[in-house]
């Protein structure tokens, strides 16, 4: 039997991978108890995961929603939990989790938005809370947050891409701050939000393709940065920026497909970051969002730059 048509035998377990994401939103569940200071981006994680997977009738809307409306701040800004701090990653995951269910009208979108807004520097940069860390995630979660709240005329979009823009390096990618490093996570972050702002131009793409492209290891695998071992996360981080610049036919698709599903626990469900590994929640998204963007069928197809189902973006953006 050759490789080919052996490696065609491990399909996506989806029924475990929905019962392994039910089990680890449980309070109780050593997964949650390790995450609680996160507990907002896990469960969009999860949720986003249900959703692809078809299954997010498994949860309960109502409990959901009551829960992560006790991590909305005064400020407006959303906290990872009960009780603590607001900063705008899980500012972004709370509205997300929303536009899911459908339920953003639930919110005092004014208060959100403008949370978010006062979050902007002078030089067109985001600080992620009051503490001032200044990253190009910031930037993109900003963007991303006030597009699916239709406030982007909030902040000054002319200088949040010409701060992203000044964060562009010599091999095409991008770094978190001006003159720092390529690296994936931070390439998906600034290519994510000159998408939404409709400033891919500024991109090169063929350098950043080729880049990108590069990440793929033997395996079928991708990875972040040069000389890395390859991890799960990354199909989603490098696959949908290729995607976003028209160039994600410059890789193996059939063997990044091989190396995600070579990633499961067959027997419990869930994903892990490299074969054998323990698996996680947040690997799991990632896992399942690459096979999306890899057109795996069974999956919904996700939104490349929103990191939402497609039929969500079309129901919250793209309608009046």
């Amino acid at each position: 039997m050759s490789s080919t048509s052996s490696s065609q035998m491990v399909q996506l377990v989806a029924d475990k991978h929905v019962r392994y994401i039910l089990m680890a939103e449980k309070k109780e569940s050593f997964e949650s108890v390790v995450m609680d200071h996160l507990r907002m981006n896990g469960a969009y994680w999860g949720l986003t995961t249900l959703d692809l997977l078809d299954k997010l009738g498994c949860v309960s809307e109502e409990e959901v929603i009551s829960w992560l409306m006790t991590c909305q701040h005064e400020s407006g800004g959303f906290a990872g939990n009960t009780g603590h701090d607001p900063h705008i990653l899980y500012t972004l995951s709370a509205v997300q989790i929303l536009a899911l269910f459908d339920k953003i009208n639930i919110l005092d979108i004014g208060k959100v938005s403008s949370y978010v807004a006062k979050l902007q520097n002078e030089d067109g940069s985001f600080s992620g809370d009051m503490w001032g860390e200044i990253d190009t995630r910031f930037s993109y979660i900003a963007i991303c947050c006030l597009s699916i709240l239709k406030c982007l005329d909030k902040i000054n979009v002319e200088k949040a891409v010409k701060y992203i823009v000044s964060c562009k390096n010599l091999d095409g990618g991008f770094g978190c701050t001006p003159g720092a490093e390529s690296h994936a996570g931070q390439i998906f972050c600034c290519v994510g939000a000159l998408a939404i702002t409709g400033s891919l131009h500024h991109v090169d793409k063929d350098s950043l393709g080729w880049w990108l492209c590069e990440r793929q290891l033997k395996a079928g695998g991708l990875n972040g940065r040069p000389e890395k071992l390859a991890d799960v996360c990354y199909s989603w981080w490098v696959l949908s920026s290729l995607i976003m610049i028209d160039r994600v036919h410059w890789i193996d698709k059939a063997k990044l497909v091989k190396f995600i599903l070579d990633c499961q626990d067959l027997d419990n469900g869930g994903i892990s970051d490299r074969p054998e590994d323990a698996v996680d929640i947040f690997h799991t998204y990632f896992g399942v969002a690459g096979l999306s963007l890899l057109e795996y069928p069974g999956v919904k197809v996700i939104d490349p730059a929103y990191a939402l189902p497609v039929d969500v973006v079309n129901r919250i953006i793209f309608t009046k």
